[in-house]
């Protein structure tokens, strides 16, 4: 009797050692909650709202443009994790001017906005091979690039894959369809104009 006790206690304490062990590991390396702290991607995202975030997503491929990823801003010590939205791509050319926002020198159309500007001056600033410019989608109330500068893929912690609660948040992030406002072309008159311009010496 004694002896089967024991070695059910053993087979218990394995099967808790175990599930602690695979709890660590998904934890750690492939999905883990996170607590929304701040107002700065609202409507997306409410303060308080429990989000799981995928970690091993961006191991195996880039990230997006529209992505909302948690992440330590450069130069950050306190261990505080930020919450944006990924808007400029590696070796893109980002500016903000005007309230908006230019891709490319291309307007980028953002339909997850609820206002229409985007205050601020920046750029335009080209990113490197592994930079990425993110933003809050509360853009009056937001601590991003345009403050920080951009970040690095190894800044980020994961992807934002839908909100777990509360209940009436419930939403999955899939991928986000942009539109780019093409800048107006020369027409052919004053393209005709500037040739006859003679060239300053």
């Amino acid at each position: 009797m004694n002896q089967t006790w024991k070695k059910e206690m053993v087979e218990w304490l394995k099967t808790i050692i175990f599930a602690l062990l695979i709890a660590f590991l998904v934890r750690n390396y492939l999905f883990q909650p996170y607590k929304v702290q701040m107002g700065s991607m609202q409507p997306t995202l409410h303060n308080n709202d429990l989000i799981m975030v995928n970690k091993i997503t961006y191991r195996i491929k880039k990230p997006n443009r529209g992505d909302i990823v948690v992440f330590n801003p450069p130069g950050n010590t306190s261990n505080i994790h930020y919450i944006k939205r990924i808007v400029g791509l590696p070796g893109e050319s980002v500016q903000v001017k005007e309230g908006k926002v230019f891709i490319n020198q291309t307007e980028l159309i953002e339909p997850y906005l609820s206002q229409i500007d985007t205050p601020g001056f920046v750029g335009p600033v080209v990113l490197g091979a592994d930079e990425f410019f993110v933003l809050g989608d509360h853009r009056n109330n937001s601590m991003d690039s345009r403050d920080f500068g951009a970040i690095t893929k190894d800044h980020i912690h994961g992807k934002t894959m839908f909100v777990l609660w509360p209940m009436k948040d419930f939403q999955v992030f899939g991928q986000v369809k942009y539109e780019l406002s093409e800048a107006p072309t020369e027409t052919s008159e004053e393209t005709e104009k500037q040739e006859e311009v003679p060239p300053e010496q």
